[in-house]
């Protein structure tokens, strides 16, 4: 039997961003043996903000909280996020070429650069060592959201249906959430749940104003479920299983594809652009969702019917291994 592979999971370790690398990594370990190593990253505040081709000694520019980088040097490195790119352009020459790079997102560089480069379809990549998804990458499998369940299993198992997931992003470049849009929001979406006779299952972003998360929070609290504040153990991914249904803001293509891995129904709620022209790219990422039945608009009603599960991170996994078998 083959030894198993070692794969680097590297991030600045933001959820958001480390679950996209840690979700391949997990995908290709369920193919073939392999052992993952996560390693975090953080770049001292003076040189945080340098763009990549600045950062020419980036190990002596991170924070010594950071992981270290060091050899033995893994055989497949899956990276995500700004702060890894200048790591993952010399991980390679580090390994006498012996590792296989992996770049998540678009690296805004040379694809040439790296082995792999797996990146949105609505990022505009393309390349012949480029695998273009819907979406991202992520850890959504049945067992994993049924094992987050039973932590939580006390406080949602007597829910009513429709249980209904509210995913909420915030503040972002291309969107924003102000005081009229969530109080307009809370609205509609406390007379969809309470018309349906159902439950809400409530969990907002670090990304959303103290405001809307205040005012949601306000106008959803008199609903049976349960409302995550931030606090504490996060229950998204057993919103994910317990949900019926979901409804979720439009700046977040990690938490639509996440919870179209589910195989549910998913209505985006609208935003403000804060910038005339902002928000295309996502707006290509939902058109091509909604082409293939998975979301649909709200407009104060639940709708939308259940859809084959979203698994775009099996197809990258099975590509990858595909690729590293064939260097």
């Amino acid at each position: 039997m083959p030894e198993p592979l070692t794969i680097w999971v590297v991030s600045d370790g933001r959820a958001g961003i480390e679950n996209q690398a840690l979700g391949l990594a997990e995908a290709v370990s369920r193919i073939t043996p392999a052992q993952i190593v996560i390693k975090r990253i953080h770049y001292a505040p003076l040189f945080d903000r340098l763009p990549t081709a600045l950062k020419l000694f980036p190990d002596a520019m991170l924070r010594p909280d950071s992981d270290p980088l060091t050899g033995p040097y893994p055989d497949i490195w899956i990276a995500a996020g700004r702060a890894t790119l200048p790591h993952s352009l010399r991980v390679k020459a580090r390994s006498g070429g012996r590792t296989f790079v992996v770049q998540l997102q678009n690296p805004k560089h040379n694809p040439k650069a790296f082995d792999l480069v797996i990146a949105p379809e609505h990022d505009h990549i393309s390349g012949g060592n480029v695998l273009s998804l819907i979406g991202s990458t992520n850890r959504i499998t049945a067992q994993t959201l049924a094992d987050a369940y039973t932590r939580w299993e006390d406080s949602l198992n007597a829910l009513p249906h429709p249980r209904v997931a509210v995913l909420i992003g915030g503040r972002s470049k291309a969107y924003d959430i102000d005081e009229a849009r969530a109080s307009v929001l809370g609205a509609e979406i406390h007379s969809a749940i309470a018309h349906a006779g159902g439950s809400v299952l409530l969990t907002v972003s670090r990304r959303t104003p103290d405001t809307a998360r205040r005012i949601l929070t306000d106008a959803l609290a008199d609903l049976p479920g349960l409302i995550f504040d931030g606090q504490g153990d996060n229950p998204y991914f057993a919103f994910l299983y317990a949900a019926d249904r979901f409804l979720i803001t439009e700046d977040s293509v990690n938490m639509a594809t996440e919870a179209a891995a589910t195989g549910k129904p998913i209505q985006i709620l609208s935003m403000e652009r804060r910038t005339l022209g902002s928000g295309e790219k996502f707006e290509d990422f939902h058109e091509t969702l909604r082409a293939k039945g998975i979301t649909h608009p709200f407009n104060g009603a639940l709708a939308g019917e259940a859809y084959p599960p979203l698994d775009e991170t099996a197809r990258a996994a099975r590509h990858l291994l595909d690729a590293y078998n064939k260097k």
